[in-house]
Order: structure tokens, then sequence, then C-alpha cells
């Protein structure tokens, strides 16, 4: 729910958004026939998985839900980031900043500039204009450019439309009302070329949209904002596909969020404040709740944000992004996801049991989550993963080959984007 997506923003520029809290935290198809399948378990599988792309890696012994569309092929990923990159600046690879107010800090451009920082998450309070923000912009590029790793940092926002929008302008109508319009997939890919070019205007090339969550009763947690595309998990699929293929067609990276689904959640579970248990049936989960997924990687989607909600039919203890149940087995092995993870907040409510921001941010990098997002508006908090990162790396507790494959993921999706 990615920082505090649960208060409704009253204009682009309020800092009291549905991602700005006051205290920071936030298939379709037919029938298919059986056939055999390799399947490789175990810490085995979820390393080659995370190295190599997806295995038949599964949960259980029963496939449940409708049949998934094969995914785009993508190809291997060489090691394209240089190997004399230092331990810091190959964990820095994997950390998404951020910073308060309008100015970024020296801290920040430091980290940029030193090849420990991969990109930077934007906020309300962060933007004052379009003419300011792309200035800044201009200035965070400028210290990146003077890193080893040679390639834009990720510059991201949610623009996901209606009341969760940063920058002033499209998408206007929420998506809510994007799948109540007369044409709504045209709805759809209108919204996601509007957010594209929107932020594409100022510099930024990611955006942590579409919300892909079908939310299952009226004015619950993803719905009453207007943040769903639909009940339907069919139609949020179609509209999902349309707007991610129609953003990333302005070379601006989509976002599917939050995997395997926050629609079940009622009006008050909100990971930003506090721990969130969903209680839906393995069943259900796979037949309503990850539909959405299969059309979004068949269309391309560059990230997938992870839920921070504990899902016991998939992993009965642990949050989806510190779960490599859910995010290896589930994401990677099952849904065929080959692309970039993203956490949602480091800093949020639900991992309140998990430790310190360093030991949370190792946690969600073993469990597969390629990009750690710090968005507490502290440039701290970044460099504290980065650290944790760093250290875990060189003292083995985080597979070398999983990790430099995590941020040659990252590296290789900063090398396609505006």
């Amino acid at each position: 729910m990615h920082v505090s997506e649960s208060i409704p923003q009253q204009s682009p520029n309020d800092p009291q958004s549905p991602n700005d809290p006051q205290s920071p935290n936030e298939p379709p198809g037919g029938p298919r026939r059986a056939r055999r399948r390799t399947v490789i378990t175990g810490a085995a599988g979820l390393g080659l998985a995370a190295a190599f792309g997806p295995l038949a890696v599964k949960v259980g012994s029963e496939e449940v839900g409708p049949p998934r569309p094969k995914p785009k092929a993508s190809a291997d990923l060489p090691a394209w980031l240089p190997l004399t990159l230092t331990p810091a600046q190959l964990a820095g690879q994997r950390v998404i900043y951020s910073y308060p107010g309008l100015t970024p800090p020296a801290s920040l451009l430091s980290a940029l500039s030193s090849g420990q920082a991969a990109g930077v998450i934007f906020f309300g309070e962060n933007i004052s204009s379009e003419t300011q923000i792309a200035g800044v912009i201009k200035q965070l590029r400028q210290a990146a450019a003077q890193a080893p790793v040679k390639a834009p940092p990720l510059l991201m926002t949610d623009q996901e439309g209606g009341l969760v929008r940063r920058l002033p302008g499209q998408p206007t109508l929420s998506a809510k009302q994007v799948g109540e319009a007369a044409n709504p997939v045209a709805a759809a890919s209108t919204a996601g070329t509007g957010a594209g070019q929107n932020l594409a205007g100022v510099g930024m090339n990611v955006n942590l949209a579409p919300v892909l969550d079908v939310f299952y009763t009226a004015g619950n947690f993803i719905d009453q904002y207007q943040r769903s595309f639909s009940n339907n998990p069919n139609t949020v699929a179609s509209l999902g596909q349309a707007f991610i293929s129609a953003q990333q067609a302005t070379k601006v990276a989509a976002t599917a969020k939050h995997f395997p689904g926050l629609g079940s959640a009622a009006t008050a579970q909100n990971t930003d404040s506090g721990p969130v248990t969903l209680n839906v049936s393995l069943s259900q989960l796979r037949s309503v709740d990850e539909v959405p997924y299969p059309a979004a990687i068949a269309a391309g989607v560059k990230l997938v944000m992870v839920s921070w909600a504990v899902y016991p039919a998939l992993d009965a203890h642990l949050p989806a992004g510190l779960s490599p149940t859910i995010v290896g087995s589930e994401l990677r092995g099952r849904n065929g996801f080959t692309g970039v993870t993203i956490t949602d907040a480091i800093e949020a409510g639900a991992l309140s049991a998990f430790g310190t921001t360093a030991q949370r941010t190792v946690s969600a990098a073993a469990a597969g989550m390629d990009l750690i997002l710090c968005s507490a508006r502290d440039v701290s908090q970044g460099q504290s993963a980065t650290s944790a990162l760093a250290t875990a790396y060189s003292g083995g507790q985080l597979d070398q080959t999983a990790f430099r494959a995590a941020a040659n993921r990252a590296f290789h999706l900063r090398t396609t984007l505006f």
C-alpha cells in the first residue's frame, strides 16, 4: 500500500496524501491439459529462480485457479554490473531513497554520485510545481551520472489517477472511474499514456501503478479511495494490462501492485499502520486476487510490488514481501515473473515485529525482493538499508549469486527507461 496509501490526497502537492502518512511507514483463459513439470524445491530452487528467472516451483502439490498465459520471453541477464563495484556500491543498486521537503540534501546527492543508490521516490512534499521538480530531477540525474554504474537512476512516484497523484494532471480519472467508463479498455489505455507522458515530462521514469487489487466489498480498504478497477478479476486483468502497455510505450516503467492482492482487506486493514492478516483461501487467492498478474506479466510489466499483509494460505507467519514462498514460489515460480520486485514501504507498521530497517532489509532481500523502498523521507534510512545489504553480502548472510542477479535486474531496468 506503499507508504501510507490510506488517506485521500486533497491536491497533488498535499503531503497528507494516500502515500504520505503523518508518521512514515506505508486470467483469463479456458481449461488446459495437465502436464508433467520438473519441480525444484527448497533453497536450491529459490536460489536458481532468483538468479535465472522462473522455475517450476510451487506451493504444495496443487495447481489451483485459471491457467496463466505464457510470459513474454526475456533475455538472459549477463553480469552487466562492473565486477569492480564495492559491496556498498553493489548494495546501493538495490535501494530506493527518499528525502524531506523540496530540496534534496547533500547526503542524497552523495549517495547517487558514489554509486550507492538505485533511485529516489517522490512524494507531494517534494513537489511545488512541475518546473521545480524537473529541476530537482535534473540535479539528481547529474549526480548519478558521476557514479561508476552508468545508467539513469530510478525516479519514481505514485501516479495512479484520481485521488492518488503526486503531479497535477493526468491521469485524472481514478481506477474505479476507468472501470465504470463507457469504454473501460480505452479509458485505461488513455490513463496509462497520460501517466507516462506526465512523469516523463518532468524526468521521472517509474510509476508505482497500476493497482491490480480486486476489491471484494464496496468501501473496503482498496475501494474506499477508488483505487481498484473492479470487483471482477477479469476486468481488472484487462484494464491493468491496457494501462501497463500504454504507459510503458512512453518508456516509463509500470508497477503492478500489491501482489498477491489487498482486495480482501477491510476498510481499516492498512499495512502502513500495523499488521494485517488476510484469511483468504488458496483457491480464492488464485482464482480472484492473482488473476490480473498473468495478464500484466504477458504485457511485460517491469516491476511488481509485493504487499506486507500475511496470507496464511501461502505463508502463515511472514508478510508477503518477507516470504520466500510468496516471492519465489508464487510470484516468480507459479506466475512466471522475471522482472524487478520492489517492496512496499520498508518502514510500514506491518513490519513492527521484524526488527530495524537493517534487519527488515536483509530479510526482504533474502526473500527475493530486488529493490528496497525506503520511503520515510529520511536519507539515513536508505543509508542504513545499503549498509545492511553490504554487510550481509560480504559476510555471506545473503547468497552472492542471487544478490548480484537482483542488482543486475534493477540495473537492466534502468538501462531500458527514459
